[in-house]
């Protein structure tokens, strides 16, 4: 017998709080935003040298460096130990949030991230000779693996922003987060680069640099964020604190496994054009490395702009249902374009000029329909979720985020090799999107089967 309490959601009154309780759920949606948002802009700092850093050592260690298939695996591993650690841990730290409130787990995420990012930089200044490089690569897992767990409160830190609003208003607050993201990835690089530009021999310089922004964000939080889970309206539930019992609960309601799962193919079709982007300038625009961080940064900027400003003004105007299925079609659409580009560089049948302009297209239509589907499922997420599991939902919903950016990178890469004319991963992205367009009929159907 299916369980009803995942079947067909519960109600809850609708939150229709008094005036200090208006103040301080303002206060708090600040308060995440900008801690998120310096938390990001410290990941931001980092991944763009993490695979040079790793290089280091890995040259070192084994003949032939990354080249070899050994070197080649560690650096991978190197690189997908943050998501791993995220899809194993944002349901754990929902449930915990759960059971504890919001506020505690979101502090200890940040105490993590000052320590590990610390940490990382520790490491990061360590001789890349025989005998420091093992213990300097041993370190930069460690490093990683850390601040995987602690960065894995997102899902906690969307909870925050179910406690703070409305059903009406959740997706305004959840373009808040991807705003946050937006900012932190565009502006994290340029801190980063602005370190290594005034300390050019302390490598370090860049997880220390990290720490001390996350450290900010938590002295922040100390001082300034409000628990937001109100226990007396949705009283904790006994639970075990790792239990897949929630996740499995997730994937079979007819109301939210639909949702999660466009989720986790958008995320996963974005997670292969993302790693893809650095080859594709070089192969396609020819552009220097400097040049390819100023498209990287337009990326960016696409993303802040349409959730910080566009979306939030169409918020009040469409569904959530209407945002996601214009969403995967610009997505589509994008990625359709890209491909085109490709081949026409492939073919060499237009200039430079051409083939910018089109290539700024086709990001502009593929980073505006993530950005249109991504709040909009997590706002739906939310408003069908039993108000006792928020935190775990959401959690569970970011673990699916977290594997789709482990897989997406290894197919978009790998596909990315198997031709001259680099074209099949815009087409299996496109067609990855349009299969999700027939999942959006049950999409709108749960909202019927949610009380």
């Amino acid at each position: 017998m299916p369980d009803p309490t995942i079947q067909t959601q519960p109600t809850f009154p609708a939150f229709t709080p008094s005036s200090p309780t208006i103040r301080s759920g303002k206060s708090a949606l600040a308060i995440v935003f900008l801690v998120v948002f310096i938390d990001l802009l410290g990941f931001g700092i980092v991944i763009p040298l993490l695979s040079r850093y790793g290089e280091r050592y890995v040259n070192t260690l084994i003949e032939g460096g990354k080249k070899d298939p050994l070197g080649g695996a560690i650096l991978g591993l190197l690189m997908a130990s943050f998501s791993a650690m995220q899809f194993f841990f944002a349901p754990i730290w929902g449930r915990f949030s759960d059971r504890v409130g919001r506020r505690p787990i979101l502090l200890i995420g940040l105490v993590g991230s000052v320590f590990f990012y610390t940490l990382f930089g520790y490491a990061s200044d360590l001789p890349a000779d025989v005998e420091w490089a093992p213990v300097a690569l041993t370190l930069l897992f460690v490093s990683r693996i850390g601040a995987g767990v602690a960065g894995a409160t997102i899902g906690t830190a969307q909870a925050v922003i179910a406690d703070c609003t409305t059903p009406e208003r959740r997706k305004h607050g959840m373009a808040l987060i991807g705003a946050a993201f937006g900012i932190g990835f565009t502006f994290g690089p340029l801190v980063g680069f602005a370190s290594l530009y005034f300390f050019p021999n302390h490598y370090g310089v860049i997880g220390y640099t990290a720490a001390g922004l996350s450290l900010s964000a938590l002295l922040l939080g100390l001082v300034l964020l409000p628990e937001t889970r109100r226990f007396a309206e949705a009283p904790p539930l006994r639970r075990k604190w790792f239990d897949a019992r929630g996740a499995r609960e997730v994937l079979r309601s007819p109301v939210l496994a639909p949702i999660v799962l466009i989720f986790f193919l958008a995320t996963f079709g974005f997670g292969g054009f993302e790693p893809t982007l650095a080859l594709l300038i070089e192969d396609v625009l020819h552009l220097s490395e400097r040049n390819s961080f100023l498209l990287f940064g337009y990326v960016g900027f696409v993303l802040v702009m349409t959730q910080g400003f566009l979306y939030r003004r169409l918020a009040n105007r469409l569904s959530e249902e209407t945002f996601m299925a214009m969403g995967i079609s610009l997505m589509a659409l994008g990625l359709l374009l890209l491909g085109g580009v490709t081949w026409l560089a492939y073919q060499q049948s237009t200039g430079f000029s051409f083939r910018l302009s089109c290539m700024l297209v086709s990001m502009t239509l593929a980073v505006i329909g993530f950005a249109f589907l991504t709040p909009s499922a997590q706002a739906l997420v939310s408003r069908r979720s039993d108000p006792a599991k928020q935190g775990e939902i959401l959690g569970v919903n970011q673990s699916a985020a977290s594997l789709a950016r482990i897989l997406g990178p290894i197919f978009g890469l790998s596909l990315y090799k198997l031709t001259p004319s680099h074209l099949l991963p815009y087409l299996f992205g496109a067609a990855l999107l349009l299969v999700m367009l027939p999942l959006l009929p049950r999409i709108r159907r749960g909202a019927e089967m949610t009380p």
